[in-house]
């Protein structure tokens, strides 16, 4: 099915919108580390790889062009709407955008963007009174800043999953799981025996229901 006026070539839209979640992001989780910085850059380049099959050129929609005009005849190609493809795909009718994945990608990045939110103040609290970070989400997860990029970058996929964003996801898991444990030996060498008991009491990623973790 053609399309009169194409969705995308919007990159004025592209720009703007990287740019406010970036700085957006930028303004909870503040950089300050080597480390923190490639965290931020990381998630970064998934945003704007992300905005730019969103508004700017389709690649994903492009390449499976072939095989989606086949297997959906009537979808528009060139229209904001295909580019849902999760709803596409399930065969869900009517506007991809109150579609249930839809929904649930807003409670993924709405939450996300808390938590990394609460996680940064205790975490910057703590940076500054030389101490470890044991309270707020920090009491039930050893790396909550790391498990809120997570949610909105799935919250994200929910929403626009692209051929380069599904590929980045997985690689990004495994930089985070390497990033929290290089951390890890880092508190250890720092806090000695009480990041050591405190890592024994707390999940690194997935918190234990009820569990909370309180240190002497």
């Amino acid at each position: 099915m053609n399309h009169a006026e194409s969705a995308y070539g919007l990159w004025t839209l592209v720009i703007i919108n990287s740019t406010v979640f970036i700085m957006f992001a930028f303004s909870f989780f503040r950089p300050s580390t080597a480390r923190d910085w490639r965290t931020f850059g990381a998630f970064s380049a998934f945003i704007i790889a992300l905005f730019v099959e969103m508004y700017g050129f389709p690649l994903t929609i492009y390449l499976l062009s072939g095989w989606l005009q086949t297997r959906f005849p009537q979808l528009d190609l060139l229209s904001h709407n295909a580019g849902h493809l999760w709803s596409t795909l399930l065969g869900e009718k009517g506007d991809p955008h109150f579609g249930i994945l839809h929904i649930a990608s807003y409670v993924f990045l709405g939450y996300g963007f808390y938590l990394l939110s609460t996680s940064w103040h205790v975490l910057y609290n703590a940076q500054r009174q030389h101490s470890l970070a044991i309270t707020g989400p920090y009491a039930r997860i050893r790396h909550p800043q790391y498990v809120a990029f997570v949610m909105i970058l799935l919250g994200f996929l929910l929403q626009w999953p692209t051929l380069l964003t599904l590929i980045m996801f997985p690689i990004l898991l495994l930089m985070y799981s390497r990033l929290a444990i290089k951390e890890e030996a880092e508190m250890s060498k720092q806090f000695g025996a009480v990041y050591d008991s405190y890592a024994q009491q707390t999940p690194r990623f997935i918190p234990k229901f009820g569990h909370k973790t309180t240190l002497p």
